[in-house]
Parts: structure tokens; sequence; C-alpha cells
């Protein structure tokens, strides 16, 4: 499993709380930015970690800003995305098992270190249910035809 993370000036604390997550988990991961505390854009983040995940480049994607919001909206033009906020366990969970979300938006604002490692730790070893959920996520495929 391969993970591109990245996030803009107001997640860069989450950032370094899941990036010890995936070290402890063993998963393989490339963090692409922000590296710093002064305004960035989230759309400028959120676009490349999009792409790599739509291309087949990674497995999944993690994105952080101050709510997470932002962050998914961009992600989300991307042909492909199905990235979600996420701010609970339970979410975390359904997220990957019934709408086989690629990408997971945090905020760092929203939750603390604790709460998003095991997000993180859910969302990574869930898999998606398929069945009903698979012919739902086709028609979500097809409103981007």
């Amino acid at each position: 499993m391969r993970v591109i993370l990245a996030s803009d000036h107001g997640g860069l604390r989450l950032k370094a709380a899941i990036k010890e997550c995936l070290k402890e988990m063993n998963i393989e991961f490339e963090d692409i930015g922000c590296d710093c505390e002064e305004s960035v854009d989230y759309p400028d983040y959120a676009l490349p970690v999009a792409q790599k995940v739509a291309a087949g480049e990674y497995d999944y994607g993690i994105l952080i800003c101050g709510t997470g919001i932002g962050m998914s909206i961009a992600a989300n033009k991307v042909k492909g995305i199905r990235c979600a906020v996420v701010s609970d366990e339970f979410s975390a969970r359904m997220s990957r098992e019934h709408n086989n979300a690629n990408v997971l938006a945090l905020g760092e604002r929203v939750i603390g270190p604790g709460l998003a490692k095991n997000i993180v730790r859910i969302w990574l070893t869930t898999e998606f249910a398929g069945d009903r959920h698979l012919r739902r996520v086709n028609k979500i495929h097809a409103l981007e035809e």
C-alpha cells in the first residue's frame, strides 16, 4: 500500500502525527507539502494528491487543512476521486466500506492527533464491501461522465 499526503498551513501539526501513525503501520508514504506555517492555498496541495491517486500512482491520499472541507472540495473535482471529510471513527469505516473513498480529508481544528490516528488506522484497514455499494459507487462514476 502506498499513500500520498499533503496539508496546508492549517494542517501542518496534524500531518506530523499522521506521518507517525503511517510509520507505525509500516505504510509507505510520500509527503508533498506544505512544510511551512505561512499561509498557502489548499487547492495547490489537494490537486496533486488527487491526480496521483486517480492516476493509480498511489493507493490512497490523505489531506489535512483546518477543517478538511476545503481540501475535500478541491480533491473531489478530480475525476475518479471520492474524498471524504471524516471526524469520527464510524464515518472513517463507512467512507471506506460503503463509499470506497480513496482520499481522506481531516481537519486539524476539528480533531486532535489521537483521534486522527485512530481514524487513519480504521480508514486504511477497512475494505470496501462491494455488492449493493458497488452499484452506488458506479452511479457516482456515471455522474463524472
